[in-house]
């Protein structure tokens, strides 16, 4: 585990247990039950793929520990309804604060202003947080291999699959796999940016996909930046996409979106 991985393991720590001094978790779990309004996540993915076209998870995101302030003019209602109008499949919305400079206002405002399903992007380590979730209106959540295991895994997607939610399990290597592979999501995130070096390869996802079994969708993660990549992903059957910073920094996010896979599309695989 990285060093930044495990500082802010150690702050999630904390978090949930401040949060649950100040609200309990049988409370939080009746709102969240309370909420009739979940959007299929893997429905909206596998919708877009029977098109013919890339199923892209945009990504909402102000800053990230190693690059600081990746967008000074963030408006998450703005950018999530820009990314509807030119073709995302999904929305992904860091919640978290301290290291991300995210909140759970950024989710619920890019829900509001698009009917697009939204994952919650965070990092937990808790079944607290997954019904956090739902009550902020997560249709999805990200489950980290490298920083959960296997038996958490199973743990939380249970927690979130109870409350109607869909799960997106991340790995970054083949190490993480067969725990990935004991869940039930289809949703198979590989992640290129290497945890400990920050190094980016796409071959990371493409070395991999000998190994995973019918009925998984891999979406590829970090380092898609030019319609090459997203060209060469789709030539090996990768169809589904996490793209966040490539985005962030464009003055438009949703027209970034549109001219990295749309303004010259190629048929699938």
């Amino acid at each position: 585990m990285s060093d930044i991985l495990k500082q802010i393991l150690d702050t999630k720590h904390i978090e949930v247990a401040t949060a649950r001094q100040m609200r309990s978790e049988a409370e939080l779990l009746r709102e969240a039950r309370s909420r009739q309004d979940i959007r299929g996540f893997v429905r909206a993915i596998e919708d877009k793929i029977a098109q013919g076209k890339p199923a892209v998870i945009a990504e909402i995101k102000k800053a990230s520990p190693s690059k600081g302030v990746i967008r000074a003019d963030f408006n998450p209602a703005e950018i999530a309804s820009s990314y509807a109008c030119h073709g995302a499949a999904c929305l992904s919305v860091l919640t978290d604060v301290k290291y991300f400079q995210g909140g759970y206002d950024h989710l619920r405002q890019a829900r509001a202003a698009c009917s697009l399903p939204v994952l919650r992007k965070d990092f937990l380590i808790d079944p607290y947080q997954v019904i956090h979730a739902r009550a902020l209106g997560a249709d999805c959540v990200l489950l980290i291999a490298a920083a959960l295991s296997p038996s958490q895994l199973l743990e939380l997607e249970a927690v979130a699959i109870d409350l109607g939610m869909d799960v997106l399990v991340e790995i970054h290597d083949r190490s993480e796999l067969d725990a990935a592979l004991a869940m039930q999501t289809p949703l198979l995130g590989i992640n290129n940016r290497n945890l400990r070096t920050f190094e980016t390869r796409l071959e990371t996802t493409l070395d991999m996909l000998a190994d995973l079994p019918a009925g998984k969708r891999v979406v590829t993660e970090s380092g898609i930046l030019l319609p090459e990549d997203a060209d060469r992903m789709r030539e090996h059957g990768v169809q589904a996409f996490l793209v966040g910073e490539a985005f962030m920094r464009a003055d438009d996010p949703g027209a970034a979106l549109h001219a990295l896979f749309f303004q010259r599309e190629q048929p699938a695989a």
